[in-house]
């Protein structure tokens, strides 16, 4: 699965410059506050990426279809949940003002935590990281609260 994660860590760094796409189409950014969509630099997107990031998944990545075929539904889990974080917390990198893009690039990745814990949670069998995974998404949910009212009160008028 590490090699996985790799594969798509890297053909996702490949397209860094096209993760702030702001396509009407385009889902991902949904998820982050009006202060943090606001702020992300509109940039063109296209091609398989393109396809990929308006939801269709994997399947706009050559050869990461034959991949997903060959994992368990935890590992499935845990790739999309991971999938799901990389491209909105990369757009928000993008974002010109350091403190509202740190602020909005921790609130995607703190959800993309709570995602791959809740992915724990339906599928671990060790109690204590279970108990780790539940005490994750806690914290995270009051962090991913506190980030937002930030956003809320900094963003640009």
């Amino acid at each position: 699965m590490l090699k996985i994660i790799i594969i798509a860590a890297m053909a996702l760094g490949v397209t860094v410059a096209t993760a702030a796409s702001q396509d009407s189409a385009d889902q991902a950014l949904a998820g982050l506050p009006k202060g943090c969509r606001d702020a992300i630099p509109a940039m063109p997107m296209g091609g398989p990426m393109k396809e990929m990031m308006q939801g269709k998944g994997m399947a706009g990545m050559p050869g990461m279809m034959g991949m997903m075929g060959m994992m368990d539904a935890a590992q499935k889990a845990s790739m999309q949940a991971m999938m799901k974080m990389h491209r909105p917390m990369m757009a928000a990198h993008m974002i010109k003002d350091p403190d509202l893009a740190f602020n909005c690039g921790m609130i995607v990745h703190h959800q993309g935590a709570i995602d791959m814990a809740k992915v724990e949670l339906q599928y671990g069998k060790d109690q204590a990281t279970k108990d780790l995974a539940q005490s994750i998404i806690t914290a995270q949910e009051k962090e991913i609260a506190d980030m937002t009212r930030w956003v809320e009160a900094h963003q640009p008028k």
